[in-house]
C-alpha cells in the first residue's frame, strides 16, 4: 500500500532523514522505532505532506504522492494521529469527531459511526464537552476515533502512548490490535517503547540519526537487537 523510497529531508544544514525506505502492506502493523530526536516524526510528516520531501519518493497503491497536499493524502485514505493529539480544544467531542469525516461524501459524513463509541465508550458520555476539557488520555482516544472516522486504508500513529496513563494505554493497545486483526487497513506505529510496539507489530524499522539501522519481521529481530538502538 505505502512504499517509501530513499527519503531525504533537511532542517537548514542538518541532514535529518538519510535515504529512508520502508513499505507497509494491507493488514500489517509496522513499528517505527527509535530514540527521541532520530527523525521519526519528521518522517511521518513527510509521509503526510506536512513537510516537503527533499529527495526520494512516496507511493500509495502504486501512485506517486510525493508532492500531494495533506488533505489530498487524507482523501486518498491515509489517516494520521499526530504526536500531541492536535484535537480542537474549543470544539466539542462530537464536533471534533465530525471533523474526521471532512473528506467523506456528505451522505457518509451525516452521522458519527457507532463503531467509534464501541471502541471508545467514554467518548459517547462526553459528546458535548469541549475537547480541551478532556484528560490527555481521553484526548488521545478522541484523536484516534477522529482518524478512524475518515475510513482510512492506512492509519499512522505518532507516539500514541506518550504521557498517557497505563489504563488508557491498554485501551489503545486493544484498539490497535483489533484494527490489525480486522486486516482491512495498514498500520504504521511510531513508538520509542519496545514492549508496546512488540506486542502489536508484524515488522520493525529502527531509525538512528535519520537512517534505517535495522529492519525485519518479528521472527528475524530479537528484542535485544532492537533495544540496543533504543537505549540512551
Amino acid at each position: 500500500m505505502l512504499k517509501v523510497e530513499q527519503i531525504n529531508q533537511y532542517y537548514g544544514s542538518s541532514h535529518t532523514l538519510r535515504g529512508v525506505s520502508l513499505a507497509v502492506e494491507k493488514g500489517q502493523c509496522m513499528a517505527l522505532l527509535g530514540r527521541n530526536g532520530v527523525g521519526k516524526t519528521t518522517l511521518l510528516k513527510c509521509l503526510m505532506g506536512v513537510l516537503p520531501v527533499a529527495r526520494g519518493r512516496v507511493a500509495w497503491n502504486g501512485r506517486d504522492i510525493t508532492r500531494l497536499k495533506p488533505h489530498q493524502r487524507a482523501a486518498a485514505g491515509i489517516a494520521y494521529v499526530p504526536q500531541g493529539r492536535d484535537i480542537f480544544a474549543r470544539l466539542t467531542v462530537e464536533e471534533n469527531l465530525k471533523m474526521g469525516m471532512a473528506t467523506l461524501p456528505a451522505r457518509k459524513a451525516a452521522t458519527v459511526s457507532g463503531e467509534v463509541y464501541e471502541l471508545f465508550p467514554v467518548l459517547k458520555d462526553m459528546l458535548h464537552r469541549r475537547g480541551g476539557d478532556l484528560s490527555g488520555g481521553q484526548q488521545q482516544q478522541l484523536a484516534i476515533a477522529r482518524a478512524l472516522l475518515q475510513q482510512p486504508k492506512l492509519i499512522i500513529f505518532d507516539e500514541p502512548t506518550e504521557g498517557i496513563q497505563p489504563s488508557i494505554i491498554k485501551d489503545i493497545e486493544r484498539v490497535i490490535r483489533l484494527l490489525r486483526e480486522r486486516g482491512d487497513m495498514g498500520i504504521l506505529l511510531c513508538e520509542q517503547y519496545f514492549d508496546f510496539a512488540h506486542a502489536l507489530a508484524d515488522r520493525f524499522v529502527v531509525l538512528s540519526r535519520g537512517e534505517v539501522v535495522a529492519s525485519g519481521g518479528k521472527e528475524e529481530m530479537g528484542g535485544e537487537d532492537v533495544k540496543r538502538h533504543l537505549s540512551v
